[in-house]
């Protein structure tokens, strides 16, 4: 009887958790979840709306998790929109960084 060793893969680095512009439909947390837990985007959406429908905690979570989250860098060019300026004034975040 024969065993094949198991070779162990190395670990693959995970994004860290931002929210992300490019594919967001409101502000890019959903996006940021599945860039990071590599969990479908549909997913992360369908979970925030199901929590609404089931008490309004959905609404509250994906809020906090908008002003909690730091935003991922802007492309070059890129300008950030006002809502998201609003939300990092008040975090006390620089938009340009």
């Amino acid at each position: 009887m024969t065993s094949t060793p198991h070779t162990a893969l190395p670990p693959t680095a995970r994004p860290e958790l931002r929210r992300v512009r490019a594919g967001a439909m409101l502000g890019g947390v959903s996006t940021g979840l599945a860039a990071h837990t590599g969990i479908d985007t549909v997913l992360w959406r369908a979970l925030f709306v199901a929590l609404t429908l089931a008490g309004g905690a959905g609404v509250v979570l994906y809020a906090a998790l908008w002003v909690l989250m730091p935003q991922a860098p802007l492309a070059p060019g890129e300008q950030p929109r006002p809502v998201d300026r609003w939300v990092d004034r008040l975090t006390g975040r620089d938009t340009a960084a």
